[in-house]
C-alpha cells in the first residue's frame, strides 16, 4: 500500500514535471522536443526510484532529505564548486561574505581531534578574557565540543547572551572556564605593517564586502606617512578568494586603465567585460604580490590583471586555478544553489582555470630559520586534482603540465596550524623577517629603488 507521504512526492514530483512542460510548451517550443520527452520519462523514473525506496528499503527513510541529496548529487556532478547548500551552510556563507559576525572573536580548526584555537580576534570578548592560539576548546555550556561546525553554531548567537567556554591549556593541569558575552565580531580581511620606512606589508586573508574600503585605509596610512610609500608587498597567499565585485575593485585601486577581467557564460547575461576607472589617487611606486597554490578565484583575478597590466611583479609559487565564477540563488526553503555560470579571463584573455597564475619569479616558502622550516606548499590539491573540474575552456583538452608538485610530502598539523596563524593572526615583523619570500620581496623592492636612482 502505498503512503500518504509517498502519494505527496509523487504528486510534488508530477507537479513539477508539469510545470516544467507548460512553460516549454508556452515558451519557446510549442511541441514537446525530444530533449524535453526524455526529461520527463526520467523524471518519472525517479519519482518511481523515491516510491521503492519508501515501500521497501529495510529501514525508514527521510523523503525530504533523500530528495536534497540526489539534488546534490546532480549539481555537484557538474563541477566541485556548483552545489546545494543547506540552510545552516548558506547563512554560514553569508556570514563570511557580509564582513562581521555576532559570537565570542576566534578563528578555530580541528587539530588531533580536537578544537583547536587557531588565533583570538583582537579586542573581543575571546581576547580580552585571555583565550590564546593553541587552546583546545572541549565544552561550550558543558556540552562536548567532537564537530567542528557544531562548535561553531554552539559559540554564535545573538548580541549579549552568555556562553561558557571550558578550554585545556598546555602546562595547565586542570581545566579553564571562560563567562564570555557574545558580541559582534568584525571579520577584517585586510591588515598591515611597516617594513622598513617606505616600505610597507599588507596582507589580505580573503575578499569581504569591506575588504576593498579596509585596503584603501590601510594604504592611505601608508601613502600620507613622514616618509610615504617606496615599494608595496601585498601578500595573497592561501587567499581562497570571496566576492567577485571586491577583487575587481581591489585590482582597480592600483590599475587607471584597460581590462580588470572579462567573464564569458553560456547565456549572453554572464557575459561581461569589467574596466579599470582612474583613481583619485596616483599610485606609481613598485609592487610585489605573493601567490602561492592557496590563492584562489578573487586572489588569481587580482594576480593577473596586475600581473598582464604589467603593474606588479608575481612572485610565489603556481596559484590554485579556479578560473570560474558561481552566483548563489535562495531557493524557496531558506537553502541556496550555489551554480557555476561562467569562467574568467585576465586582461590579455588567459583563461586559468585548472591551470593557475604562474609567478614571474618563481620561489618556494621556507623558513629562514632551519628549525622552523615549513614544508613547500605545493602538496595541497590544486583545481586540476579535483574531481568533474572545469577545463579551461569547454571542449578542449587542458594543456596543464601533470608535473605541478604532487610528489612532495603534505603538511604536518603544527606547520597548517603556524599558516594559519600566519594567514589570520596579528602580523609581527619578526614573523615576516623569518620568511623568505617576503624577504626577497623586500629586496627588490629596495633594489628597484636603488637602480631607478642611479645615473647613465
Amino acid at each position: 500500500m502505498i503512503s500518504k507521504k509517498t502519494r505527496h512526492v509523487k504528486l510534488w514530483l508530477l507537479m513539477v514535471i508539469a510545470v516544467v512542460f507548460w512553460t516549454v510548451g508556452n515558451g519557446f517550443y510549442r511541441d514537446l522536443s525530444a530533449k524535453s520527452e526524455e526529461a520527463y520519462e526520467e523524471l518519472k523514473v525517479f519519482s518511481d526510484v523515491i516510491e521503492l525506496i519508501e515501500r521497501e528499503y529495510v529501514d525508514e527513510v527521510d523523503t525530504k532529505e533523500l530528495i536534497q541529496k540526489a539534488i546534490q548529487g546532480m549539481v555537484h556532478s557538474l563541477d566541485p564548486h556548483s552545489s546545494l547548500l543547506p540552510v545552516d551552510d548558506f547563512q554560514d556563507l553569508q556570514i563570511d561574505t557580509k564582513g562581521e559576525f555576532t559570537g565570542i572573536g576566534i578563528h578555530i580548526t580541528m587539530q588531533d581531534g580536537f578544537v583547536t584555537v587557531i588565533s583570538p580576534i583582537e579586542d573581543t570578548p575571546a581576547y580580552n578574557a585571555g583565550i590564546i592560539a593553541r587552546d583546545r576548546i572541549i565544552k561550550v555550556d558543558g556540552q562536548p565540543t567532537r564537530d567542528l561546525r557544531k562548535a561553531v553554531k554552539m559559540m554564535r548567537g545573538p548580541k549579549g547572551t552568555k556562553v561558557v567556554v571550558t578550554i585545556m591549556r598546555e602546562g595547565v593541569k586542570k581545566p579553564l572556564e571562560f563567562e564570555l558575552i557574545r558580541d559582534v565580531i568584525p571579520i577584517k580581511s585586510v591588515k598591515s605593517i611597516n617594513m622598513k620606512p617606505g616600505y610597507g606589508y599588507i596582507r589580505l586573508s580573503n575578499f569581504t564586502g569591506t575588504t576593498t574600503d579596509e585596503l584603501q585605509k590601510e594604504l592611505e596610512k601608508m601613502e600620507n606617512a613622514e616618509i610615504p610609500l617606496r615599494g608595496l608587498i601585498l601578500d595573497l597567499r592561501n587567499n581562497g578568494g570571496g566576492l567577485l565585485n571586491q577583487s575587481i575593485k581591489v585590482a582597480d585601486l592600483f590599475l587607471d586603465e584597460g581590462a580588470i577581467l572579462s567573464i564569458k557564460g553560456r547565456n549572453q547575461k554572464n557575459t561581461k567585460v569589467f574596466n579599470a576607472t582612474r583613481s583619485s589617487v596616483e599610485r606609481k611606486y613598485p609592487l610585489v604580490v605573493l601567490i602561492n597554490g592557496g590563492s584562489a578565484s578573487a586572489s588569481e583575478i587580482v594576480a593577473g590583471a596586475l600581473q598582464d597590466h604589467k603593474r606588479a611583479l608575481i612572485l610565489g609559487t603556481t596559484s590554485f586555478g579556479k578560473g570560474s565564477v558561481q552566483t548563489v540563488e535562495t531557493l524557496r526553503d531558506g537553502s541556496g544553489l550555489k551554480l557555476t555560470i561562467a569562467r574568467y579571463y585576465t586582461p590579455n584573455d588567459r583563461s586559468i582555470q585548472a591551470k593557475g597564475i604562474e609567478p614571474d619569479i618563481y620561489l618556494k616558502h621556507r623558513r629562514l630559520d632551519p628549525k622552523e622550516m615549513a614544508r613547500a606548499e605545493e602538496g595541497l590539491l590544486k583545481e586540476k586534482d579535483l574531481e568533474n573540474h572545469l577545463e579551461a575552456e569547454p571542449f578542449r583538452d587542458s594543456d596543464t603540465d601533470d608535473q605541478s608538485e604532487k610528489d612532495e610530502d603534505k603538511k604536518d598539523s603544527d606547520t597548517r596550524m603556524r599558516d594559519a596563524q600566519m594567514r589570520i593572526g596579528p602580523l609581527t615583523l619578526e614573523a615576516l623577517q623569518s620568511d623568505n619570500q617576503v624577504m626577497r620581496a623586500l629586496e627588490m623592492l629596495e633594489g628597484y629603488a636603488i637602480f631607478k636612482n642611479l645615473k647613465g
